[in-house]
């Protein structure tokens, strides 16, 4: 049913994405305050987009591995922010949640992606 091979991919690039995110708001507290959750659900949005986009092989497949991307690549860099005082303790299960379905979501629109590829568009 999955393609772990895609989701590691995705997950990687996500996770590339988020560290950069909590980099920035570890140095800029306007980021930390302001952009965290926003920014954390466009990575793990973008890592489900990419496993949908690559995969192409239906919408609940795409959603699916999308998620597992998505909370993947958001877990252990919410730990690191964690870690480092710029997030509460609570927000590793809560943020990885949330970046789970914004990871799922992200995979049913890879999935319209790899439909329209296909199509020509």
């Amino acid at each position: 049913m999955f393609d772990s091979r895609l989701i590691l991919r995705a997950a990687v690039i996500g996770t590339i994405l988020q560290l950069g995110l909590a980099v920035a708001g570890h140095y800029f507290s306007w980021i930390g305050v302001n952009g965290f959750l926003f920014g954390r659900m466009m990575c793990s949005a973008t890592a489900g987009y990419l496993y949908g986009r690559w995969l192409g092989r239906g919408y609940a497949v795409g959603a699916a591995g999308g998620a597992v991307a998505g909370g993947l690549c958001a877990a252990p860099v919410i730990a690191l922010s964690s870690l480092w005082g710029d997030t509460e303790a609570s927000m590793v299960a809560i943020g990885t949640g949330i970046c789970m379905l914004t990871g799922g979501v992200g995979g049913v629109f890879g999935q319209m992606a790899a439909i329209m590829r296909k199509l020509g568009f």
